[in-house]
């Protein structure tokens, strides 16, 4: 089957830089927004992932309902009341959408970009809506409704994209604990890891942060950030957590919690101990009572693959 044309249309636009200048400028200015701790609160790393797409239910649902009752005789201030809601919710949940966008890669950028402008056209046409209808011109107004809804469609297909096409708030380290493998790995001897400097290291193809502090005790995370997969071990260390290089998330090298954002969701974590004077990692995981199970547990279930050695 032959590629479809609006597919062909969006990896176009990923790949167009007419708007790139504009991109940086606004993206600038996003990030001067002297928000302070409301910037996680907007990323949503309080919720564990993007809020956007949860605030954005409200001005949809509402739009959408308002177009159900406007073909409906006798409903157009039902439907007015509606269409002001959903102006009302649309201005946090456009904030909260440009903070994540502000710290996306170049391609996603440009969808969002796009996305953005389809949403403000819509918003536009809701005003012009509301106006409309407050003025008594309701057939325009319900018009006006009409094409912000076909314009809301739009953004959400473009929206979709961004998520489902190009990843942008998912997780990138979701997949670490399904291809890991149960048990000890040995990573190299206790001197290739001078203390406090980020070393990569891999464990199953899965790229592994590992730092040892000058105390003595070593920390590994999975090396790429939740966020947007950036290099964790070319990033800073500094007062026990590491930042990714990429877009500044600070995770807590003792156990992977995002301490800042934009990632939304902590770094998989390793168990570590010292064996024969190497370094050794087991991937922590989680069993009914919430906590790791023992040694002798995961090597029951391990398949065989990884390397075990006595503490």
């Amino acid at each position: 089957m032959r590629q479809s044309r609006l597919l062909r249309m969006l990896d176009r636009l990923e790949r167009e830089p007419m708007a790139d200048t504009v991109i940086d400028a606004v993206r600038k200015k996003v990030q001067a927004l002297p928000l302070g701790n409301g910037r996680d609160l907007l990323h949503g790393r309080w919720l564990g992932h993007p809020v956007h797409p949860l605030m954005v239910q409200v001005p949809i649902g509402s739009w959408l309902s308002a177009a159900v009752l406007d073909l409906y005789p006798g409903r157009s201030r039902e439907a007015g009341l509606l269409v002001g809601v959903g102006l009302t919710s649309a201005a946090p949940a456009a904030l909260a959408g440009w903070v994540d966008w502000a710290e996306l890669h170049r391609q996603q950028q440009r969808v969002g970009l796009a996305h953005a402008l389809a949403n403000s056209a819509a918003v536009g046409l809701y005003a012009a809506s509301l106006t409309s209808r407050v003025r008594g011109r309701h057939a325009a107004g319900r018009a006006y409704g009409f094409l912000g809804l076909t314009a809301v469609a739009v953004g959400g297909m473009l929206g979709g994209h961004l998520a489902y096409r190009q990843a942008s708030g998912a997780n990138h380290a979701e997949e670490v604990p399904h291809v890991v493998t149960q048990g000890w790995h040995r990573i190299g001897a206790v001197a290739e890891f001078p203390v406090d400097r980020p070393v990569r290291r891999s464990v199953d193809d899965v790229p592994v942060l590992v730092v040892r502090e000058s105390g003595g005790a070593v920390h590994a995370l999975a090396e790429r950030c939740s966020h947007l997969a950036g290099p964790l071990s070319e990033g800073t260390v500094s007062d026990g957590c590491v930042q990714c290089p990429w877009h500044g998330s600070v995770f807590r090298l003792s156990d992977g919690w995002n301490v800042r954002g934009p990632a939304t969701a902590p770094q998989p974590s390793f168990e570590t101990r010292i064996a024969d004077g190497h370094v050794e990692i087991r991937l922590r995981r989680q069993g009914r009572d919430g906590q790791a199970p023992d040694e002798g547990q995961a090597q029951r279930r391990s398949t065989g693959t990884e390397t075990r050695h006595g503490s």
